[in-house]
């Protein structure tokens, strides 16, 4: 087979099925990031949950980035353990999680950690269990503009949950967070209006905030927004999957410049009838929350269709059944990198077309330490 961008030399020690990070790729995408701020590191805050990895998470601070987002833990815990100053938990805590934040917060003293509230009940046990432990919790309150997934809308309810923040005294508030992965069009002005129409509100009552908080800030949007919420100053951009990027972001967010830096690795193991081939990529090792046909694009494999995904079986369909044999490797993008990530406990590192290392993907688990 023709030797691509993505061909490992030594791929007889890279076992299958399995993600490959590029580093050169992943290399050019931080540095993507931080272009499309002006170098302002400060306004970036990339979400760990992509990655879940201590060795992403240390590449990233030694580019200068110090500020994180996440969504468990365990994420939270990676970044803290590797240095980070802030990270912001943007996952409203309930049960057992309130304490092991708070455990968290003690143990990191100098990493300013902060998670998420939405309503009164939820902010009356964190102040309440933060009170008793001498902790003051930062706090960022999660803004619904337009999602509907998480959040409190603009209006009285959310006046009510800033008066009642006013008298918790283990609650500090530190501004308002909005995410709106939900706005997604192709086309970026298009894109970029619909974004910046659902965040109008939250940064005219942002303003109104400020008389009494001067320093809060808006930590907003994800990797479909980031383009548009760059162009703003005053925004925190928090993207994640762009730094390892996939094919489903660089189908529809085409204005951005990143590149796929993690590939799944996968065998031919069988040919059982002539026109199909089956790998060895079942929906164990790729994310199977879409249809079929949005999986995973095989990037030395031409004239294909996936048709069938079992727990450890791929089975295509191909035109050339007869130049493929048992044994060959295929590399395919997976559309949507997060939730594939998380189905792996490491990487093989790819550097000047050869596995150099293995980094472990230590957050995938729920629980670390905390």
């Amino acid at each position: 087979m023709k030797n691509h961008w993505f061909t490992i030399q030594n791929i007889e020690t890279v076992d299958s099925p399995s993600i490959v990070l590029y580093m050169e790729h992943l290399k050019h995408n931080v540095q993507e990031m931080l272009s499309l701020v002006h170098g302002e590191t400060e306004r970036l805050m990339p979400h760990i949950k992509t990655n879940k990895m201590p060795k992403v998470m240390e590449y990233l601070l030694s580019s200068g980035i110090t500020r994180f987002k996440a969504s468990t833990i365990s994420e939270a815990e990676i970044a803290a353990a590797a240095g980070a100053k802030s990270i912001l938990i943007a996952h409203q805590l309930v049960g057992p999680k309130v304490d092991r934040f708070l455990s968290l917060v003690k143990h990191f003293p100098n990493t300013r950690l902060s998670t998420i509230v939405d309503n009164v009940e939820s902010a009356e046990l964190l102040n309440q269990k933060a009170l008793e432990q001498g902790i003051i919790a930062d706090i960022y309150i999660d803004v619904n503009n337009g999602m509907n997934r998480s959040g409190i809308e603009i209006g009285p309810g959310l006046d009510e949950l800033i008066a009642y923040l006013k008298i918790c005294k283990s609650l500090s508030l530190k501004g308002l967070h909005a995410y709106d992965g939900h706005l997604r069009d192709v086309d970026f002005e298009t894109r970029k209006q619909q974004i910046e129409s659902g965040v109008k509100d939250v940064e005219t009552y942002l303003g109104a905030l400020r008389i009494d908080y001067p320093a809060a800030e808006l930590i907003c949007g994800g990797t479909p927004s980031f383009t548009s919420h760059a162009l703003q100053e005053k925004r925190i951009t928090s993207p994640g999957t762009c730094v390892l990027w996939d094919w489903g972001y660089g189908e529809k967010l085409t204005e951005q410049q990143f590149k796929p830096a993690a590939l799944l690795v996968t065998r031919i193991i069988s040919k059982p009838t002539d026109g199909i081939i089956t790998v060895d990529l079942g929906h164990k090792s790729v994310a199977a929350e879409n249809p079929i046909d949005k999986r995973v694009k095989f990037l030395n494999l031409d004239g294909y269709e996936l048709i069938s995904q079992s727990e450890e079986h791929g089975v295509i369909k191909v035109k050339q059944w007869d130049k493929y044999k048992v044994g060959d490797v295929l590399y395919g993008i997976p559309y949507h990198i997060c939730p594939t990530i998380n189905l792996h406990d490491e990487v093989s590192v790819i550097e000047n077309d050869k596995k150099v290392d293995t980094w472990q993907i230590t957050a995938r688990k729920r629980k670390l330490t905390f």
